[in-house]
């Protein structure tokens, strides 16, 4: 039977009353309230009930000295009997009659509790069975505790409980049922006594009315168990040499706290009301109100006056007023607000609580939109209405029975039946929001995306695509995460009836299209995992022609790797699929296996340390030249500091490179060649520089001459050496004073070449900087390694600049160039800008890059934009766009209008794209995009080729 505590607040006096009340039997006991000085107040044993079977109310006096107040057992229990030995009681002096003796005079208890009053060694105070107290009025100004008067119970002949002393460990003593023993034995608590043998108790009848009973102690329980049980309690010697077997408390066997700052009982109708900042508390749930009557008949509570309901997941439940069973599940509720975990809203006419957790409103309305605060009676920005909205807890769903969803209180959707999870439930499986559009080549698109929850940490989404002038596509997409990795697929598949698109079909036929991307990663331990990525396409166009994400080529790999402190070892398997018009897939390399493994040591007697790279590569080509290679990199290093504060760090290198080739195709004529070719080249380099340092005021200044020698030996790259990795170089001030400017391992710099440059840097106290950076290199004879227009072709290189402003947050300037040291003609410039304010806000990107010769990347000149505003809080715009200044033609154009609130999010983009390949053409599209927090997102829109 669930059991209801009550209690009142006495906030004035700074002491309070506690009343204990059972659901479905008279009060058993009462305490007095707490202070910070006695923080567990009185327990006393039962009211006295007079001739009209009214509790007489009685006033306890604050007692002076006892932290824990005094512990009583109740009435009608029967004390053992005098023990031979007897035991002497510290209680002050007096007659000793059978009506006033107390317990602890009596022989067979304990004489650690022979004292009134509380104190360290006896915390616990007065253990007694009393009869029912009879305390007397006093008139005394200051509280004091009367001694209370017993009758002498009628003697028995065993000792039912003892009490240990309190220990170092149990504070608080040990409250314990001794185990039957011989005079002069030890108990099982290892505690001497003297009384006689203990034989099992009698059984305690109900004619006997016990109202409390204690079981023996546990280790969780040192001090016993005190309950009130529904049936007397039997005392067999198991239950009194042994703890009893814990049993698990049922929802109903819980107690519900119940306090108020006043509270009345009426005796004749069993009626408890409680006023003023009613709290009820049942395990995980709280009810919170003015005014509360609770019916003991009837188990019912009606509240009144701000009522709120808090579930253990942080949902609440107000109303107007609420009629509701004891436990807090079922009840009745008028003017319902629910506010869910994630601060979302539904409010109804009228609702109904079911079990705890199912809630039912009547003509209900859900929204996450906060309401105007000029005028809280408009409407949200959206909301559903509904005849009825149900939330069940344990499905996790709020489900809606004929809803409409309006948008600033205008009706735009109707739907007889929806529903979405509750905020409790981050994925549910279900059908996710449509998505509509129009293109010129596939007529108009629906999506209808359907989301499975396979587990908690596996899902998929599988997207039928329909469209009205071509065939449907299938789209999925399948999630898994794993105790050590993870694994992501995604792919679809259509058919196409346009013979140039067929795949390995004759012309005519129906040919199958589609694509798929997979990704996973493992890990084997904490060294070593593993991976893999599929990623292909039936045809080039494909991805584009759909919509899916087109990148220049597909790369598939299959790959493991090992980290240690300063050693790293990866093993790979690398397939391409080149998207590109120009693309021969019989030239592009298949690549297995590549093998790379980095080392550096620790750091020997003479200060400097060693590293090693080792690089295995196996390239074949269905048509072209094939390719092994084994390379070796030893490298040791030692800075040194000078006596100025200059830095030299001194390298000495060892590069050895072994190939074997099939056709390699020559320069200068030469027959193509295949066989196995070798080379060897030591290198030696010296590195300096010297910082300067000066501050004034909140500004620093840094100044850093930099010069770098490298020497090797001339002849490093012969024709019978294959070029795989180096056949593109950039040359910048990120790889100015590298040893090797090539990407790769195919080509080496020889013969010697000095590195010089200047750094600069201004640096503000509240993170503004500038910093400049310009340098150049320099070699005694020209190496046609360098490609023309690579900018290393000369003895000269082109001279290499950076320079980078950032005063604040509203400016951020990035330049970039390299031009020629003899006309001072640009042969490479970037810019960076991002300057404004979110009201009006700049971002552009301009490159300009010369083609230098046999290269497969032409020249490019292109400007890179875009112009954003934060209109205000709600709204913001952005125009972007590509132009390639080369041709004074766009690549991309489009306009960006989003408006944002706590509830939704709109977009709205209008882009035109220029882009010509193959079967892709110039196309104008306009998308709309609706995203409602909690629910989900719809997409729309249509495009238009040219």
């Amino acid at each position: 039977m669930t059991r209801l505590r009550l209690y009142t607040h006495a906030a004035a006096a700074g002491l309070g009353t506690a009343l204990m009340i059972g659901f479905a039997q008279p009060s058993v006991g009462a305490t007095t309230g707490r202070n910070p000085e006695k923080p567990l107040g009185i327990l006393l044993s039962p009211p006295i009930i007079n001739e009209n079977s009214v509790p007489v109310r009685t006033e306890i006096p604050e007692p002076t000295e006892p932290p824990l107040g005094i512990l009583l057992t109740p009435a009608q229990i029967q004390a053992p009997t005098p023990s031979p030995s007897g035991i002497q009681s510290s209680a002050p002096a007096q007659p000793t009659t059978e009506e006033n003796r107390p317990l602890t005079s009596f022989p067979g208890y304990s004489d650690q509790i022979d004292k009134p009053n509380a104190s360290k060694s006896r915390p616990l105070g007065i253990l007694m069975s009393p009869d029912p107290v009879k305390p007397t009025p006093s008139t005394q100004t200051t509280p004091t505790v009367s001694e209370p008067r017993l009758s002498a119970p009628p003697p028995v002949t065993t000792p039912i409980w003892q009490m240990q002393g309190p220990t170092e460990n149990r504070p608080l003593g040990t409250l314990f049922a001794p185990d039957p023993k011989l005079p002069g034995g030890k108990s099982s608590t290892g505690s001497d006594t003297n009384a006689p043998p203990v034989s099992p108790p009698a059984s305690v009848s109900s004619a006997q009315n016990p109202r409390w009973a204690i079981s023996g102690q546990t280790a969780d329980r040192p001090l016993g168990t005190l309950f009130s049980p529904d049936k007397p309690l039997e005392l067999t010697p198991a239950a009194v040499t042994s703890a009893p077997t814990p049993v698990a408390a049922t929802d109903e066997d819980q107690t519900a706290n119940f306090s108020a700052d006043e509270m009345s009982f009426d005796q004749k109708t069993g009626i408890v009301t409680a006023f003023g900042n009613v709290d009820i508390h049942h395990l995980d749930r709280n009810m919170r109100a003015d005014k509360v009557t609770y019916n003991r008949n009837t188990g019912v509570i009606q509240a009144s006056g701000n009522v709120v309901f808090t579930e253990a997941s942080g949902e609440k439940i107000y109303g107007e007023s609420v009629e509701i069973s004891g436990d807090l599940k079922d009840g009745i509720i008028k003017n319902i607000g629910v506010i869910l975990a994630d601060r979302s809203r539904i409010a109804g006419a009228g609702g109904q609580r079911s079990n705890g957790v199912v809630t039912e409103l009547r003509k209900g309305v859900y929204s996450p939109c906060n309401l105007c605060a000029e005028d809280p009676t408009r409407p949200p920005v959206w909301q559903i209405k509904a005849v009825r909205v149900i939330h069940d807890q344990t499905r996790h769903v709020v489900e809606y029975r004929d809803a409409w969803l309006e948008f600033f209180g205008y009706p735009v959707f109707y739907t007889p039946y929806f529903r979405h999870p509750d905020p409790t439930i981050k994925r549910q499986s279900g059908f996710l929001f449509p998505s509509l559009g129009n293109s010129s080549d596939l007529g108009t698109i629906v999506q209808t995306p359907y989301f499975w929850n396979i587990s908690p940490h596996e899902d998929a989404t599988i997207t039928p695509i329909i469209m009205s002038d071509a065939f449907p596509v299938i789209s999925a997409e399948y999630r898994k995460k794993i105790l050590k990795g993870e694994v992501q697929i995604s792919g679809s598949l259509t058919k196409s009836d346009n013979s140039a698109d067929a795949q390995g079909t004759e012309n005519g036929k129906f040919g199958t299209r589609g694509h798929l991307n997979s990704k996973g990663r493992f890990d084997i331990n904490d060294t070593w995992r593993w991976g893999v990525d599929l990623n292909r396409t039936t045809d080039d166009t494909y991805l584009r022609r759909y919509g899916f994400t087109s990148p220049g080529s597909l790369n598939s790999q299959l790959f493991t790797e090992a980290f240690r402190q300063k050693s790293y070892f990866s093993a790979s398997t690398h397939a391409f699929q080149g998207l590109q018009a120009d693309d021969n897939q019989d030239t592009t390399p298949l690549i297995l296996p590549l093998v790379d493994f980095n080392h550096v040591g620790e750091r020997d007697r003479l200060g400097g340390t060693t590293s090693f790279d080792f690089n295995f590569l196996a390239l074949t080509r269905a048509k072209g030249t094939d390719s092994r290679r084994l390379s070796m990199r030893s490298r040791w290093q030692r800075p040194v500091v000078g006596a100025m504060g200059d830095i030299y760090t001194v390298s000495l290198a060892m590069n050895t490179d072994f190939y074997h080739t099939n056709s390699l195709l020559r320069n200068n004529g030469q027959s193509n060649f295949s066989g196995v070719s070798y080379r060897a080249v030591p290198e030696a380099s010296l590195d300096w520089r010297l910082p300067f340092v000066k501050r004034r005021g909140a500004v620093s200044q840094t100044l850093e001459p930099i010069a770098a020698f490298t020497w090797s030996p001339y002849g490093g790259n012969p024709d019978d050496i294959p070029n795989e990795d180096s056949t593109e170089l950039e040359f910048d001030d990120t790889n100015l004073f590298s040893t090797n400017r090539f990407s790769g391992l195919d080509r080496v710099e020889g013969g010697p070449r000095i590195a010089y440059g200047l750094k600069w840097g201004v640096f503000g106290a509240n993170g503004g900087s500038t910093r400049v950076f310009v340098g150049q290199s320099w070699r005694p004879k020209t190496d046609d390694t360098f490609a023309r227009g690579s900018g290393l072709e000369d003895n000269f290189s082109d001279v290499v600049a950076r320079i980078g402003v950032n005063p604040g947050e509203h400016l951020n300037l990035s330049y970039r160039t390299r031009f020629s040291p003899d006309s001072l003609a640009p042969n490479r410039n970037e810019i960076k800008l991002s300057a404004g304010v979110p009201a009006l806000r700049l971002d552009t990107n301009y490159v300009f890059l010369d083609q230098q010769t046999d290269s497969e990347f032409s020249g490019r000149e292109e400007l890179n934009y875009a112009l954003s505003s934060k209109i205000n809080r709600f709204w913001r715009t952005s125009f972007r766009g590509v132009r390639d200044m080369a041709t004074n033609e766009f690549r991309t154009a489009g306009v960006d209008l989003v408006y944002e609130n706590e509830c939704v999010t709109l977009t709205t983009s209008a882009t035109r794209t220029f882009f010509v390949d193959r079967d892709i053409e110039p196309t104008d599209s306009i998308t709309f995009r609706l995203l409602l927090k909690t629910l989900g997102e719809v997409h729309s829109g249509f495009s238009q080729s040219q």
